[in-house]
């Protein structure tokens, strides 16, 4: 971390372009000479929606999030240790989770500091307030992340502090969720609250409305569901977000993830990349995740993950998040080589062993998003936070931990997101992670019980984010927050099918694929090289001084 936060000051003056953000600082702009008009005060936060994330949004969160739940499996060598749990503190994505996320933090830190100390009292101060709600709301989520993550990690407010004394502790978990909402409370009270609608160009800034939902979140995991229900239920009122195309004929969910429609109304919080096709200022999730190089064109698409069976099996007959997550050969897309009349998934798609490749943010050539693109470099944005994770939210903080639930109010919550995808409502939520399902049974699965263990939020909630980075969490949190033991987690990974399958026409699965984690998978260890430079970092965490 120390020499992530010494190169802070170059990183502040290097953010990256984006059409929808104007007035990017110039090369060349001393600190002191910053941050006299709105529009630079304004501009001040526009790095902390790309460039920082970069070594995150790749391989790293990937393999965390998606190998790790298994949502997806993976023959690539520097992914492969994610989907059985043996990442070491040398593995390379494990360091780079670590230095992007705290990057975040130093970045938000440093706006923070400059703000309060630059910004000249000619500066409006709604525009100061609410670029510093800005840049509360990501640290934030950049520590939201760590916890989840890595557990007790170190609450670091000044990076100028942490340069001359950088051998600190690790702080307690309960500190750093307290940490996280007083962040969240700070950017609810000064971000703008804004209407969002068709005039995307304008929406991709977080706003009042992002730090409630994202608060929500944060109450939902430490099990405070009076909290949660709450900041969930004032989004919805609000009226800021909808789900994309729920109520417009012909719009899919697969039109979510085109990049044309970035900052949708559906977006809560989405990260901004660039559109000049520049490697580490734009996104790399495609060249990743598309099972061919023909996709792209640009000599990317290495198939670095695909989905397994388990998640496979998850969609119904009708569910349009299946065509819009995985591709399965005879699929067709019409916006990926849109000027050729679309691209047909060839049977050759079988990048991970399970005959299917992955979908969600593959966006085709350069000619399919505006012109603009390149290898390792797309515009799309990423999902941090969408609207129907309000949603899901909400139905869950009703049922407040109940074994079920014929709540109208949460039913209805949680079929507006099945329905938006052309699935029939629920008429009862089931709760309590003991509901046998006919669906997973030892036909299917020859390695797990008959009787099998799933729960409906959990799955709509796998179904919904497939590939955004979400499901390897809900699994931590489900035995509670700062659980040291993960019974329940541990029940429904070890009945999952990871694995592979032979090449007859329907592949026949090999049944080889049942992993059972322990109870110490559920967190990744620090990076070696930060614990030789801060030795503190392997003692037991401490109470943080607010």
């Amino acid at each position: 971390m120390k020499t992530i936060i010494s190169l802070l000051t170059v990183l502040l003056l290097t953010s990256c372009s984006k059409d929808f953000f104007n007035g990017t600082p110039q090369d060349g702009v001393t600190v002191d000479a910053y941050y006299k008009t709105d529009a630079q005060v304004t501009a001040s936060t526009n790095a902390l929606y790309s460039v920082p994330w970069f070594g995150w949004v790749g391989k790293a969160g990937l393999g965390i999030s998606e190998l790790s739940s298994g949502n997806a499996r993976s023959y690539s060598s520097d992914v492969i240790n994610f989907q059985d749990w043996t990442a070491t503190n040398v593995n390379a994505e494990v360091v780079n989770a670590w230095n992007s996320l705290f990057t975040v933090v130093a970045q938000c830190n440093a706006v923070i500091k400059n703000l309060n100390e630059k910004a000249s009292s000619s500066v409006s101060t709604d525009v100061l307030n609410n670029a510093l709600g800005e840049a509360h709301l990501m640290r934030a989520l950049a520590y939201f992340h760590l916890v989840r993550i890595f557990g007790a990690v170190p609450i670091i407010e000044d990076y100028t502090e942490y340069i001359s004394n950088y051998k600190v502790h690790r702080n307690l978990v309960t500190d750093v969720y307290k940490f996280i909402l007083i962040d969240l409370e700070f950017a609810e009270k000064n971000c703008y609250t804004m209407t969002r609608g068709s005039s995307y160009s304008s929406q991709g800034r977080v706003s009042s409305g992002s730090a409630s939902a994202l608060m929500a979140k944060v109450y939902l995991y430490m099990q405070d569901y009076t909290n949660a229900r709450a900041k969930a239920e004032k989004v919805i009122s609000s009226g800021e977000f909808r789900l994309y195309g729920a109520d417009v004929a012909g719009v899919t969910f697969n039109d979510l993830f085109k990049t044309a429609n970035n900052n949708n109304e559906e977006s809560v919080i989405q990260l901004q990349w660039a559109t000049n096709a520049t490697y580490g200022q734009a996104n790399p999730a495609q060249s990743l995740l598309a099972y061919t190089t023909t996709i792209s064109g640009f000599g990317d698409g290495w198939g670095v993950l695909s989905p397994t069976f388990d998640l496979l099996d998850m969609y119904d007959a009708g569910d349009a998040r299946k065509h819009a997550t995985v591709m399965v050969p005879g699929d067709t897309y019409s916006e990926i080589h849109s000027s050729d009349g679309g691209f047909t998934v060839g049977s050759d798609c079988n990048p991970g062993g399970t005959h299917t490749g992955t979908k969600k943010y593959v966006v085709g050539n350069a000619s399919d998003n505006g012109g603009v693109g390149g290898s390792q470099a797309m515009p799309n944005n990423t999902y941090m936070m969408r609207y129907s994770d309000v949603l899901l939210i909400y139905a869950e903080a009703i049922m407040a931990g109940a074994s079920s639930s014929s709540d109208a109010t949460a039913l209805a919550a949680l079929n507006k997101v099945r329905n938006r995808s052309g699935l029939t409502s629920l008429t009862q939520i089931k709760r309590g992670y003991y509901t046998a399902n006919a669906a997973y049974n030892a036909t299917t699965n020859p390695n797990a019980p008959t009787t099998l263990y799933r729960d409906d939020i959990l799955d709509e909630r796998r179904r919904e984010f497939a590939f955004e980075d979400d499901f390897w969490y809900d699994l931590g949190r489900i035995d509670g927050y700062n659980a040291t033991a993960h019974p329940l987690a541990i029940l429904l990974i070890k009945q999952q099918d990871r694995g592979t399958s032979d090449n007859s026409t329907v592949p026949v699965r090999y049944g080889n694929g049942y992993l059972t984690p322990t109870n110490d998978d559920f967190l990744f260890p620090i990076p070696a090289v930060e614990i030789t430079a801060n030795p503190l970092l392997s003692e037991a965490p401490v109470a943080y001084d607010f």
